[in-house]
């Protein structure tokens, strides 16, 4: 991955944990890694456990940011929020998988689309 991509995916993450925190969720992790991948966001929305995927583009050329949530993606960050609950102490009353897709442009802030219970 290139230092330019890094950069956007960071400043994407950074924009999607704003929106989560002024929405209410109270965020516990922020790239939370295992061996079988990465979970961008775990955050608690009331007693409802999220884990929440970013995607952040700069232009539309290859479909919405959250078209990139693709069935395997979401097969992955299921086996991803299972490990993450086998190893705390949590127990949720739900779990939840949300998207939150940051669109970056040119000129101005970053919009940003919260995309709850994606799969």
């Amino acid at each position: 991955m290139t230092l330019v991509r890094q950069a956007v995916g960071a400043y994407g993450e950074r924009r999607a944990v704003q929106h989560l925190v002024a929405a209410g969720l109270r965020v516990v992790a922020r790239n939370w890694r295992c061996v079988h991948g990465e979970v961008d966001i775990i955050a608690w929305d009331g007693e409802t456990l999220v884990f929440c995927e970013v995607k952040t583009r700069r232009s539309t050329a290859y479909g919405p940011p959250a078209a990139a949530v693709v069935p395997a993606k979401a097969r992955r960050l299921r086996r991803l929020a299972a490990a993450w609950l086998a190893g705390t102490d949590a127990h949720p009353r739900e779990v939840r998988f949300d998207v939150v897709a940051v669109h970056t442009t040119g000129r101005g802030p970053a919009r940003v689309e919260h995309v709850r219970a994606a799969f």
